[in-house]
């Protein structure tokens, strides 16, 4: 057989590879890793894995999925990011939000066959994880600041509490419980099973909680920081083991030991069809996640993330999922946090995380099958409480009341409808709100600062001055299609009400840019107020407005007769008013 290097064409194979492999964020790190930087990473993988041991499996139970699988969606995906992701300190792996919209995606097509449903899982995340690489390939990343942080706030809140919502059934030890995809429905299917509460599920549920709330508050202080959601788990098993009266809590039951396979999901079209939409929703969800998560962490550390590499990062990290019998994934902050203080400088903490999961699928999994389902619920609903963030809201509120509306109907909707939905409506309020503030712009009228060549808003400067002959506009936005016709009209209706008016200056140093609608517009208005007798004057037309007016239609006429002026002092001076005249200007 000819070996690679005798290949005529290795040469050139091998400079691709090894082209390829620098062109990875691993190179930027790797020719820097030394036995200091490896100990930190473990002691920080170490930690981060006794953590995602407990926490991925009560994902996966909030997902509708075996608790194995989440183990096995944290194991691939740690890996995966590690090699393609850009943030050194984040942490890739099942996270509670996007557990829920796996449920409420998947739920409704299993018809209550656990087979099926784990492969339609697996078909989400590998369209998930699709949908995000594709979206990178093309430079998509920059479109997730179109979501306002407002719609994220609601979204989170209102998610965080259907979550914790549908762990009720299993705190309170009822039968029958599921999982729930919206606060509304949870709430009252639980309230008519409240008869069949179990107070020894109830004692070990609450036990847990104020134990992880305990050890959150204590971590690093009073008390050595510990891997609470293990620690919890482990005592709760325990005490479901030897005490009496506790041994009718449910447990998790068999739990299959070894790693997973690959499987190719199937592409059934109706699935894929029926799937689409929700993968979308996750697709954008996830990122928002792991790019927040990612670049808070990055600040930290005076490093820099990629958004696109982001995209393709994650979405190569759900794709892997799929394909491994595991299901969405995204970057958790709290996880992330914790890897950042065990340590962690470098990706290579996750694949640490990742292998020490691997180390307890293999050994320790029929030990998982005694940990109660009511503990790995208390775990799940202690990480959700601080996703509500009510100082938040209060301060969206105060700031401005549309954002406090795009925050409220996303809460709202998400509460009621479901996940997806409501991203889906704060996004549209969201944008509704942006675009009747873009119809309606800021049109303030000026006045001349007494003693001064300053011309200001009159609403804000009651003491401005202004002349009868001449009225001074300044617009706040861009003029283009959408809002062209509204400033005419504004203009030509104050024009209208003023008999002795004669010229009319707009005062453009705040018009970013212009487009064709909006020169037709400036044309329209110079005729309209023309035939009134009144003459219009430009000034501090800004470089790229100017531009566009120097190449020609309506508007050119303007610059062709000297009625584009280099501010508002020089226009008023052009327009030839009285030397008494208010408006003058004066020196400083």
């Amino acid at each position: 057989m000819t070996s690679l290097t005798g290949c005529p064409y290795s040469q050139p194979v091998i400079a691709m590879l090894r082209s390829a492999a620098r062109s990875l964020p691993p190179a930027s790190w790797a020719r820097h890793y030394d036995r200091a930087t490896f100990a930190a990473d473990a002691r920080a993988g170490a930690t981060v894995g006794v953590l995602l041991i407990p926490q991925a499996m009560a994902y996966a139970a909030l997902a509708g999925m075996p608790p194995v699988t989440g183990l096995y969606a944290a194991m691939v995906s740690l890996v995966v990011y590690a090699l393609l992701g850009t943030a050194r300190q984040l942490s890739v792996a099942p996270v509670a939000i996007d557990s829920l919209l796996v449920a409420a995606a998947v739920g409704p097509l299993a018809g209550g066959d656990q087979a099926r449903y784990v492969a339609l899982a697996g078909l989400l995340a590998v369209l998930t994880g699709g949908l995000q690489i594709g979206a990178g390939l093309l430079r998509l990343g920059t479109l997730a600041s179109f979501i306002s942080v407002p719609v994220i706030n609601g979204f989170t809140a209102a998610a965080a509490l259907t979550i914790a919502a549908s762990q009720l059934g299993t705190l309170l030890g009822l039968a029958g419980s599921g999982t729930a995809t919206t606060l509304l429905d949870t709430v009252t299917g639980v309230a008519p099973r409240l008869a069949g509460t179990d107070p020894a599920t109830v004692a070990v549920g609450a036990g847990a909680v104020l134990t992880l709330l305990v050890l959150g508050r204590s971590a690093g202080r009073r008390l050595p920081r510990v891997p609470g959601p293990l620690l919890v788990v482990v005592l709760a098993a325990a005490a479901v083991a030897l005490v009496p009266g506790l041994r009718g809590v449910a447990v998790l039951g068999a739990v299959p030991s070894g790693l997973p396979t690959p499987a190719l999901p199937s592409l059934d079209p109706d699935d894929v069809r029926a799937l689409l939409g929700p993968a979308a929703a996750i697709a954008l969800v996830s990122y928002l996640e792991s790019l927040s998560t990612g670049t808070a962490f990055a600040r930290r550390a005076r490093t820099r993330i990629s958004p696109t590499g982001e995209l393709l990062a994650v979405g190569a990290a759900n794709l892997a999922s799929g394909f491994f019998r595991g299901f969405c994934v995204a970057g958790g902050f709290s996880r992330g946090a914790v890897n950042v203080a065990a340590g962690a400088r470098t990706p290579m903490s996750g694949v640490l995380a990742a292998g020490l999961i691997a180390v307890a699928v293999l050994t320790v999994a029929p030990l998982l099958a005694l940990l109660p389902k009511v503990a790995l619920a208390a775990v799940i609903l202690v990480a959700v409480a601080g996703l509500v963030d009510v100082r938040g809201a209060l301060a969206v509120a105060r700031v401005r009341r549309s954002d406090l509306l795009a925050l409220l109907a996303t809460f709202a909707a998400t509460c009621v409808l479901g996940p997806a939905e409501g991203l889906g409506v704060g996004v549209a309020v969201s944008l509704g709100v942006f675009l009747r503030q873009s119809v309606r712009p800021h049109l303030p009228e000026l006045g001349r600062v007494p003693g001064t060549g300053r011309y200001r808003n009159l609403s804000r400067h009651p003491d401005a001055v202004t002349d009868p002959a001449a009225a001074l506009f300044r617009l706040d936005a861009p003029l283009y299609f959408a809002n062209s016709g509204a400033v005419s009209d504004t203009i030509t209706d104050a024009a209208a009400s003023r008999p002795g008016l004669r010229a009319v200056v707009l005062d453009a140093s705040t018009i970013p840019w212009i487009d064709y609608s909006g020169t037709e517009s400036l044309a329209e208005l110079d005729r309209a107020l023309a035939e009134t007798g009144v003459t219009l004057h430009l000034a501090a037309v800004r470089g790229p407005v100017a531009d566009v007016l120097a190449r020609g239609g309506g508007a050119a006429r303007l610059v062709a007769e000297g009625r584009v002026h280099v501010d508002v002092a020089a226009a008023v001076t052009a327009l030839g008013l009285p030397a008494d005249s208010p408006l003058r200007p004066r020196t400083t």
